[in-house]
């Protein structure tokens, strides 16, 4: 047997994209992704190869994931590659009168009525899931993000994008927020998946910790640090060990050292895949330049406590691209000397900064970025397409074109 040698820092990429099911009339929730996901015996699977790309189950009924299947060098091809599937999808849902719906949650949704757990093979893990910690609320029943995947070699390359990473989670919102809706109501939250997502673990509070993850630069510090008091505190609710492995760890970005990669689970999906994979492509870039230590170095980096990351997470949960950055010492990871600028301010100088090489590697992407720092995230612009307080039809009508961007693969501009 051939061991193909690991890949290093930015060799190759890997990308997951969650959406719902939901009926072509009411776009009401359908629990129907065993209809996307059988055999060739019509049997139900947990996952389906088309090429390079997949397609899977999630822990939810009505939530179908797609991805790379595997690494991809480069992530200039990926939205088109999306996009092919997402067509592919819509066209075997017509015969269900369903189709995908775009955005990180649902804008009506029940949970407690409409929650419909992944039935087949998995099930044994999900039902674990449900029983420990009551999957019959928004942040469990009701989120779809993109999962944004990098590989490392060792443990050096390991600590260098692990210090990076945990600086960039508490601007992911600002761009990419994507959740303003939740229960028909404005929830005062640009991100309301997060604001969902952050306490549904709190059973067992390590298992989210603070969503920020601890400052463990090594795999030894990673197990000690974060996933060994995990295991710990939940064992006494899982006796059967089905969830005392590296999935469990809910944290917005989580080390998988089975298969030498760390993955980003902070970003909201957005209205179609030209606009996640632009953003993935300005993440990429800011993640470079940190780890080629452009600002500042990486001891420096490696610095940050969880603290002082996760108050200005928790602001651009709320108030996204308009949230205020007054941590001076944040502020100069990126190289600004203000004394206080918004999260927009920041994106925008971090894609200028950038803006050579995604031009060279991904020029694409140039628009939706363009976009999104002149319009705000996806939150903000669907927000402004509306009043204040619409109503179901009303919502019903917005993300009914919102569908049509994820059909069509293109970007949604605000009013």
């Amino acid at each position: 047997m051939t061991i193909s040698p690991p890949l290093h820092l930015f060799e190759a990429f890997g990308v997951e994209l969650e959406y719902m099911i939901v009926d072509a009339e009411t776009l009401d929730v359908l629990p129907i992704s065993d209809r996307l996901l059988h055999s060739e015996d019509d049997l139900p699977v947990s996952e389906v190869e088309h090429g390079d790309m997949a397609w899977s189950n999630e822990l939810t009924h009505h939530v179908i994931e797609i991805k790379t299947n595997g690494p991809h060098p480069t992530l200039a091809p990926l939205a088109t590659r999306f996009r092919n599937q997402i067509r592919q999808i819509n066209s075997q849902l017509l015969s269900h009168n369903a189709l995908l719906l775009p955005t990180a949650m649902h804008p009506w949704m029940n949970p407690e009525r409409e929650l419909h757990l992944w039935p087949y093979d998995y099930s044994p893990v999900y039902t674990a899931f449900h029983r420990v910690f009551n999957c019959n609320g928004h942040g469990w029943a009701n989120l779809q993000s993109m999962h944004l995947n990098f590989p490392f070699a060792d443990d050096e390359e390991f600590g260098k994008l692990h210090a990076a990473i945990r600086l960039i989670l508490p601007l992911l919102p600002a761009i990419a927020a994507s959740s303003p809706w939740c229960d028909g109501q404005k929830t005062g939250y640009l991100d309301s998946r997060l604001n969902s997502y952050v306490p549904n673990s709190r059973k067992v509070p390590s298992v989210t910790g603070d969503v920020i993850p601890e400052q463990a630069y090594t795999q030894e510090e990673y197990h000690r640090k974060i996933l060994e008091p995990m295991y710990r505190e939940i064992e006494p609710f899982d006796p059967d060990g089905l969830l005392q492995h590296e999935f469990l760890n809910a944290r917005g970005v989580i080390a998988r050292f089975d298969r030498n990669a760390i993955e980003i689970r902070l970003i909201d999906v957005q209205e179609s895949p030209l606009s996640d994979i632009a953003i993935a492509s300005l993440v990429t870039a800011t993640l470079q330049r940190l780890v080629n230590e452009s600002c500042t170095s990486i001891s420096q980096q490696k610095e940050m406590e969880v603290a002082s990351l996760r108050t200005i997470l928790d602001q651009t949960i709320q108030d996204g691209e308009r949230s205020v950055i007054t941590d001076r010492n944040y502020l100069r990871q990126f190289g600004i000397s203000e004394p206080q600028v918004t999260a927009q301010e920041v994106w925008c100088k971090l894609f200028e900064d950038s803006r050579k090489q995604i031009s060279a590697s991904h020029p694409d992407a140039i628009p939706s970025i363009e976009l999104i720092l002149k319009e705000g995230p996806l939150a903000r612009r669907m927000l402004n397409a509306l009043s204040e307080a619409p109503s179901i039809e009303e919502l019903r009508t917005l993300f009914r074109s919102l569908a049509e961007c994820l059909a069509e693969g293109r970007a949604f501009h605000g009013l």
